[in-house]
């Protein structure tokens, strides 16, 4: 009877001491040497990108690599996943992602679901076309043309709605696949943020053969996605974003992976989100 009793009691010390040793390491994460998941694109250029070789190169990669370095997390200790457009409420919803930082912008029908750290970029809607067409130097120049986006962008519902709604649009599966289409000569401009245009004509395969319009279409403020309600993370972020800024590292990203195509970036923007 009395080593029954004995048992439970040790039993119960360890269960309690593993509860406690549970909750300590969850609060001190970064600097116990668990693993941080972001999340990031794999197909944009100059953004977020996943090479052949596997490493991850890109504007976005270079401020997540930051800020998860200003949360205690050395560039090892960082686990990038994958999270299309479609999957990024659910991603930081379900805690897949810590945080989210995928040309992610900020808007109220986001910030229903989510909350958002930032914003770290303003990018416009733009339009890219071949480095030798002086056709198009206004949105109104593209009635009549052919226009490529891929399916489902809001950026070719705005040209097609409000600027130029005698274009001939044209969407396919993926920006590769409208500027293969614009190189060819089939369509005349491809639209989305100069950002990711800036990053597709920066690849050293495609430098020479695009430009971008400068148009300034639409306002699209990148924001980090995080969980809703997460403050304290969002207050961490933000000085990680101020710091990156202040040190030179922002600058630095930005002419590293938009340089190459000549691409005329807004200042860091402000933080509002907090």
């Amino acid at each position: 009877m009395k080593l029954r009793k004995v048992s439970t009691a040790v039993v119960a010390a360890m269960a309690l001491a593993l509860s406690v040793s549970a909750c300590g390491g969850g609060a001190d994460k970064g600097k116990d040497g668990d693993k941080i998941v972001v999340g990031i694109k794999y197909d944009q250029p100059g953004l977020g990108l996943k090479t052949t070789d596997g490493k991850f190169t890109g504007f976005d990669v270079d401020v997540a690599t930051y800020v998860a370095k200003e949360l205690g997390y050395a560039a090892d200790k960082i686990e990038f996943k994958q999270t299309p457009s479609a999957e990024r409420e659910n991603a930081l919803s379900n805690g897949d992602v810590k945080f989210i930082v995928a040309s992610y912008s900020i808007n109220d029908k986001r910030k229903a679901k989510v909350d958002f750290a930032g914003p770290y970029f303003l990018a416009h809607q733009d339009l890219l076309v071949r480095a030798d067409d002086t056709s198009i130097t206004k949105a109104e120049d593209l009635n009549a043309k052919k226009l490529c986006s891929v399916t489902g962008s809001t950026s070719a519902q705005n040209v097609k709605e409000k600027l130029a709604p005698k274009a001939d649009l044209q969407t396919l599966g993926g920006y590769s696949e409208c500027l293969n289409g614009l190189q060819s000569k089939q369509v005349d401009a491809l639209t989305t943020d100069d950002s990711i245009l800036a990053g597709y004509a920066s690849q050293k395969e495609h430098q020479g053969k695009f430009k971008l319009a400068g148009l300034k279409l639409s306002d699209e403020k990148y924001g980090i996605g995080i969980k809703k309600g997460d403050k304290d993370l969002q207050g961490k972020i933000n000085k990680a974003l101020e710091k990156m800024k202040s040190d030179g590292s922002w600058e630095k990203a930005v002419k590293a992976n938009f340089g190459p195509a000549n691409y005329k970036n807004e200042a860091a923007p402000e933080i509002t989100e907090k």
